[in-house]
This record gives C-alpha cells, sequence and structure tokens, in this order.
C-alpha cells in the first residue's frame, strides 16, 4: 500500500499524536498502550478481511501511516514531553485566535472554573474517540475537534500540569444521608460535613427547581470527590429519569444499588426502570456512561457539536 493513498492533509495531524489515537493530554503510560491496543486490534487487516470490509485499505493505512507513528512518539517519556512542548506552542500562538467558535465542546470549556473544565475536558475526548474510528471516513473531522480541544485545554493548564504527582486525599469520606423522595415536598437538608455534600445539597435544590443541567453538574463535581456514594448516582439517575434519558437513568440507578441494595431512591424508582433485585449493576464502563450523559446535558437543546455520541 502506498502512503499516498491518504489525502495529504491527515498527514498533518501527526503533529497531535493524542488527537490521532483519541486520548487527553494528560494520559498516562497505561491510557496510551490500552488506547493503542484497541485501535490496532479494530483496524487490523485480518479483522477487514474476514468482515469483507470494503475500508480494509483504509483501515491498513490509517493504521499503519497514522496511528502507529502517533504511538511511537508517545510510549518514549521524552518523545511524549516534546510533543506536549509544540502543542503548547501551538496553543499560544492561537490564544487569541477564536479557537473555541470553531468547536461548541471548546466554547463549553473556555468559560468553565479550571476543575469544571478539568474533568468535562477528559468526558469530552472520551466521547469522541467513542466515535472516532466508527466511521473512517470521518476520522479526519473528528480528529481535528479532538485537536482543537487540546489546544484550548492547554491554554488553560501551567506548565507542571504533566509532573508525576503523588495524589493525596485531602477531604475524608463520611456517610450522607440519602433523599428519600424528591418528588414530594420536604425540609430535608443534608448536613454540610464536606465539598461533595455541598453540591449534593445544591443538586437537590436544583432538582426541586427542574433545572437539570446544573443538577447534573452538581452531582458530576460530587461523583468526583466521592466516587462510591450511592446517594449520588440515584439522585443522577432520577435527573436523568427526568430529562428521559432512559438508558442513563438505568445506568446509574444500577450503579447505586450496586454502591448500596437498600439505597431507597434507587429502589423506589427500579421498578419502573425495569432493574430486578439482584441484577448484574456493573456496567460495561462508567467513564463512557458519565462522558455521554455529560455532553447530553450540555448539548441536549441542539448545542452539539460535529459528532453524535
Amino acid at each position: 500500500m502506498s502512503q499516498t493513498f491518504l489525502p495529504p492533509k491527515w498527514f498533518k495531524q501527526l503533529c497531535d499524536p493524542y488527537a490521532v489515537l483519541g486520548i487527553s493530554v494528560s494520559a498516562d503510560d497505561r491510557q496510551i498502550f490500552k488506547r493503542y491496543h484497541t485501535l490496532a486490534k479494530l483496524l487490523h487487516p485480518d479483522r477487514h478481511t474476514k468482515s469483507c470490509n470494503p475500508d480494509q485499505e483504509l483501515a491498513t493505512a490509517i493504521l499503519s501511516y497514522l496511528i502507529n507513528p502517533a504511538y511511537e512518539q508517545l510510549k518514549h517519556r521524552h518523545k511524549r514531553l516534546i510533543a506536549i512542548a509544540m502543542l503548547r506552542s501551538d496553543a499560544r500562538v492561537l490564544q487569541h485566535q477564536a479557537l473555541s467558535v470553531q468547536n461548541a465542546i471548546a466554547k463549553e470549556i473556555t468559560e468553565m472554573s479550571p476543575p469544571q473544565a478539568e474533568l468535562f475536558y477528559e468526558e469530552a475526548i472520551a466521547c469522541y474517540a467513542e466515535a472516532q474510528y466508527k466511521s473512517l471516513h470521518q476520522f479526519y473531522q473528528v480528529t481535528q475537534q479532538i485537536s482543537i480541544l487540546n489546544l484550548v485545554y492547554l491554554q488553560l493548564h501551567k506548565p507542571d500540569l504533566f509532573l508525576q504527582q503523588k495524589p493525596l486525599r485531602i477531604i475524608p469520606e463520611v456517610e450522607v444521608k440519602p433523599v428519600e423522595s424528591l418528588d414530594e415536598k420536604t425540609n430535608v437538608k443534608p448536613v454540610l460535613t464536606n465539598y461533595a455534600q455541598r453540591h449534593y445539597q445544591r443538586a437537590i435544590e436544583y432538582v426541586r427547581l427542574a433545572n437539570w443541567d446544573l443538577a447534573v453538574q452538581e452531582l458530576r463535581d460530587a461523583i468526583k470527590l466521592e466516587p462510591n456514594n450511592s446517594n449520588y448516582y440515584a439522585l443522577l439517575g432520577l435527573v436523568h429519569l427526568k430529562q428521559k434519558f432512559i438508558g442513563m437513568a438505568k445506568v446509574y440507578i444500577r450503579q447505586a444499588l450496586k454502591l448500596n441494595p437498600q439505597d431507597s431512591l434507587a429502589l423506589k424508582y427500579a421498578p419502573g426502570l425495569k432493574i430486578q433485585p439482584g441484577e448484574n449493576t456493573n456496567p460495561k464502563s462508567m467513564a463512557k456512561a458519565l462522558s455521554i450523559a455529560a455532553l447530553l446535558s450540555r448539548f441536549n437543546q441542539g448545542k452539539r457539536s460535529q459528532v453524535k455520541c
């Protein structure tokens, strides 16, 4: 196969190997290898030959001339740092240009606080990555969007972002009293003992006001701080149910019951979602579910990117 089989403009994407692989610029060795392994398996010639896929030649070209070189860049730490330095340089040059106008999700990130931007960026990348190689002919457009996101993200973060740091837990886990029912008026207010509970309380208020988007954001922040609290997942499941996102509602109600089979709010809505007691509640990917939920909540008014997640 000739390298010229691919459009020349596609090779310019190698200046951002992270975008080619569909991963965030903060990805570690394990994440880089896992993503490469997934793509190599997806685009391997044997797979396309067996399925008589007409895109066999295109898949092989993308794997050979784009994905493999991108992985070679990122699997070595010093080359990875060089790639980041070059992307930072591009981000500085383009800092005063309206990059975010080209990408609705990037525009959202520029309007967020740094902690919110961090979480939303990772979720947006995961959503794009899910769609990136589903249609090989759309690969270029999706990768462009990821590259824009990377540049916008790098504009918002300081140079020591990628220095290895040992994570420290500064917020202790505490028990949070569940909300029995949000369909009825109640004076129950959680006690503010940590930041996660503050997000949870604000989410409860937003639910009472039927402000679903802000409720989702608060609950995502709570889950980031305390990922094993069933109350947050149960309430998020209810919020998605109110938005008529039935699939997402099931994901979060199941996760709540996985963490706490006696969660009262999850038990209340499980029958209506046809979730049986003792059902396997381990979703294939909670990270994927979080990504889709975040994007749905922000773009369900038609404010979507070029990729449908």
